[in-house]
């Protein structure tokens, strides 16, 4: 949202304070959008996709999601032996029911080349129609891409770097939006797209849409970064925790809930932090744990020393109010547990459920009720960030969203292009004024970042020693960035 009406070439000594406080803000803007524009043009990109997923799936592959309905269906622990029969070797990790009459089962199973594959099951044959890779599909690449770009963990530490980059480039875009002189709706309210002069169209396609969508992609940002490594995980240590005495006197695992989610959305932020139980043999006597009205699955389908099955979960939770869509993560090793999840598109209705696979008895059932006011923030925004809340009305403001952060990239990369010094091989940064009081702004925007966002502020940090002790004082490099 850079205001170009004016380009500065003045004796730094006549010029007056709000000017060098502007070219300030300026030079600021300049360099978040010279770092920012190419990671919110593929975080727009990705996004879109993502935000469609729903109507994506059901296109690519309706064959495999909908079926002919019947008059009965069979068991889901045949329903999984179909698919394991179908592919020899492979272990079953997770079960969604299907969710409607016209609906396929979908069975996650890892292949013995560790393959994630989703296969889908008729549930009223048996027959396998097929399967999805879970890693090298459209949507999960673009969700890959968008959250760590396809480089792990270091890919996700620079795109929470981009993120909050992106809040100073609003910050500092917003205060260059704002009229200096006389108010006028044109420019300010309105871009004048019939104008000749090719500075004033750009900048007015520029800033004005910019003004128009700095909530929402402010908003777009803070609740994307809960989910980032650095910050995101700081974030839910700090307010993602829950009372130890929810579940008092069961048997606790070293591995939180949220490590479910490493190959995939599988239960919502909020109980992240929240300690897997484990199972064991005999927890069959009553106990203090946090269960939904004390359930358990019937005594005649738990027999002591051995599992239960994957029908009387689903059993279980369906009796206990799951939304449908939900799905059941088998347990892992004698002491796993079953772990049913629901993520649905209204967060008010998210379930999970840790289930002794031995006793079939609700070891944790944690609910929106349980969440306090942060984890409900959260969740919340995450679903009206993925289109989810409010049905094709939320996807498409998130798109509209995402459309302008495009448009912005654009026309600042088009805007710089324009005035660019010619042939000198500089990249045309605004002029650092050696005034000590333009650096109060700086160092107040390095304050409040770096206490919220300390990746970002030890960024300032280093960029700010750069353009003080090195852009200024190196002649060549000095030449490229002023």
């Amino acid at each position: 949202m850079t205001d170009s009406r004016r380009d500065w070439h003045p004796s730094s000594s006549s010029e007056s304070p709000p000017n060098r406080f502007y070219r300030t803000v300026w030079r600021w803007h300049f360099y978040a959008g010279l770092f920012v524009i190419p990671f919110m043009l593929i975080l727009a990109a990705t996004g879109l996709i993502y935000l469609f997923k729903p109507q994506l799936d059901a296109a690519m592959y309706h064959n495999l999601m909908f079926v002919q309905p019947g008059a009965t269906t069979i068991p889901y622990s045949e329903q999984v032996q179909f698919a394991e029969q179908a592919y020899p070797g492979a272990v079953v990790t997770k079960v969604t029911p299907n969710m409607a009459t016209n609906r396929s089962t979908e069975v996650l199973l890892t292949t013995s080349d560790q393959r994630e594959l989703m296969t889908f099951v008729n549930p009223y044959t048996g027959q396998v129609l097929g399967d999805r890779d879970e890693v090298n599909n459209l949507q999960a690449i673009a969700r890959r891409i968008h959250g760590e770009l396809l480089i792990g963990r270091w890919g996700d530490y620079v795109v929470e770097l981009a993120a909050c980059w992106a809040l100073v480039l609003l910050i500092t875009g917003l205060y260059l939006w704002l009229p200096r002189y006389q108010f006028s709706i044109l420019g300010t309210l309105a871009p004048r797209l019939w104008t000749q002069n090719k500075r004033i169209f750009w900048r007015d396609l520029h800033a004005v849409p910019g003004f128009y969508g700095v909530l929402l992609i402010g908003f777009l940002i803070l609740t994307g970064l809960p989910w980032t490594s650095f910050w995101g995980n700081t974030f839910a240590q700090v307010w993602g925790k829950f009372p130890a005495q929810m579940w008092d006197d069961i048997p606790q695992s070293n591995l939180l809930t949220g490590s479910l989610n490493q190959k995939g959305q599988v239960v919502p932020w909020a109980v992240g932090q929240l300690q897997m139980p484990q199972s064991t043999a005999s927890n069959h006597s009553n106990s203090n744990s946090h269960s939904h009205k004390g359930a358990t699955i019937s005594p005649q389908d738990a027999v002591p020393g051995r599992p239960v099955t994957i029908d009387s979960v689903i059993t279980l939770a369906q009796a206990q109010g799951a939304p449908l869509g939900f799905s059941v993560v088998l347990p892992k090793g004698e002491t796993g547990v079953y772990t049913v999840s629901a993520f649905p598109d209204d967060p008010r209705q998210e379930v999970t459920m840790h289930i002794d696979q031995y006793s079939g008895k609700v070891l944790a059932d944690v609910r929106w009720q349980d969440y306090g006011l942060v984890p409900k923030a959260v969740e919340m925004g995450v679903a009206i960030h993925m289109g989810k809340y409010f049905g094709l009305p939320n996807q498409l403001l998130m798109m509209v969203a995402a459309l302008i952060t495009m448009l912005l990239s654009i026309t600042g990369t088009v805007m710089w292009w324009q005035r660019r010094p010619q042939g000198t091989g500089g990249i045309g940064a605004p002029a650092m004024l050696p005034y000590a009081q333009n650096w109060r702004f700086p160092l107040v925007i390095t304050a409040v970042l770096g206490l919220v966002f300390p990746l970002v502020g030890l960024s300032l940090i280093i960029v700010l020693l750069l353009d003080r002790f090195v852009l200024s004082h190196v002649p060549a490099i000095k030449r490229i960035f002023t």
